[in-house]
């Protein structure tokens, strides 16, 4: 009897302490305790910024981290259906070799990319240079090009070898959210801050395993 009493005393004693811990905490910081013990939020903001708080989602029990076409609810963004194509920066798409000065530059200026945040054309009266889509079994797709054929609700979107585009896409059709309306605009320094936002890097090295 003694035991459980004591057992009851110092369960007691912890609970009491870890509330201290946590008021204290939040009028230190001014954080949510719940923040640091919630710490993942279910989608994006619709200012288009990341909101789920933390520098690097971790793996959960074994098991991956989910899909983004699963992890955030694409539902609160405007869609539209497209078909969308895959393209190289090769000749059989552009008409350039290797050799040529302007090959793997997109109408925007940046270099072609496939990443987490890809190059991807479009019809630029539709999607301006800039907008950021996200294109489910792709990713997300920047507009950096441009293409005689792409008119419309068409998009092609940037792999690296004609294999992949074959292996991985096709043609087909989607429905894209529109994740940010472009200005006109895309620089490198953009597309790379995009791709190595640090709340971002999980879902990047899956991609880049894939590749491996």
């Amino acid at each position: 009897m003694n035991g459980f009493r004591q057992f009851v005393r110092r369960t007691a004693m912890t609970l009491l302490f870890l509330a201290a811990l946590f008021a204290t905490f939040e009028s230190v910081s001014g954080v949510d305790a719940k923040t640091v013990l919630h710490p993942f939020p279910s989608a994006l903001s619709m200012d288009h910024q990341p909101i789920w708080g933390m520098k690097e989602l971790a793996k959960n029990g074994g098991r991956s981290v989910p899909r983004l076409e699963d992890h955030f609810d694409w539902s609160k963004y405007p869609s539209v259906e497209v078909v969308a194509t895959g393209y190289t920066a090769g000749i059989e798409s552009t008409g350039k070799t290797p050799d040529h000065p302007e090959y793997g530059i997109t109408y925007s200026g940046v270099r072609v990319k496939r990443d987490l945040y890809s190059t991807i054309a479009a019809d630029l009266t539709v999607f301006p240079i800039g907008t950021i889509l996200f294109i489910p079994g792709y990713g997300f797709g920047v507009v950096a090009d441009k293409g005689g054929a792409i008119k419309g609700h068409r998009i092609d979107l940037y792999y690296e070898t004609v294999e992949d585009v074959y292996k991985y896409w096709g043609k087909r059709k989607v429905n894209v959210y529109i994740v940010q309306k472009g200005d006109g605009t895309l620089s490198e320094e953009e597309l790379k801050r995009l791709n190595e936002d640090e709340t971002m890097q999980v879902f990047r090295q899956q991609y880049l395993e894939s590749k491996s």
